[in-house]
């Protein structure tokens, strides 16, 4: 099954972003089940996705330095690469969030080779009542949406959803 999913994702970033699918704002009929996530830092938009196609989409604010591939903690990156949503946060300071399985096994590795820590704490989040009007890319290499869409995300997108982001 997670083979499956992982596929479905891999397909999804060989063939290109689903902004050329459509999307549809109301959702299909009946309840939604988002199959994966694909975050797409150069348009910085997060779609969720039934299958291939995107059901929701979402204006994101990554990292200070979204350019590349996470590779230690303080570095403002926001990961590449294929994860998924470890579990979901109703405390969040940030006000709702989902975790991120960033730092994977070659993660770790890359960052011990560079004799550094690899960090953690990598989630999609809203923005709380301490974040007002943030610049863009303000995060410590999160995703951040909007409060209002962060509440529609958590309720959609249970742990275990795999997640790819995209360069």
């Amino acid at each position: 099954m997670k083979r499956a999913l992982c596929a479905a994702i891999l397909l999804t970033a060989l063939l290109g972003s689903p902004a050329a699918a459509t999307v549809d704002p109301a959702g299909p009929e009946g309840g939604l089940k988002i199959t994966q996530l694909l975050l797409d830092k150069s348009s910085r938009t997060l779609y969720l996705l039934q299958g291939r196609r995107a059901v929701r989409s979402y204006s994101v604010d990554l990292g200070a330095n979204p350019a590349g591939h996470k590779q230690y903690r303080g570095d403002g990156r926001t990961p590449e690469g294929l994860y998924y949503i470890t579990h979901r946060n109703p405390r969040s300071s940030f006000f709702l969030s989902l975790g991120i399985s960033y730092p994977n096994d070659r993660d770790r590795a890359r960052a011990r080779a560079l004799g550094r820590d690899p960090g953690g704490d990598i989630f999609i989040h809203g923005r709380g009542a301490r974040v007002q009007n943030p610049p863009r890319d303000w995060t410590r290499g999160c995703a951040a949406v909007t409060d209002d869409e962060m509440a529609e995300i958590f309720a959609l997108v249970p742990p275990g959803t795999p997640i790819f982001i995209k360069p």
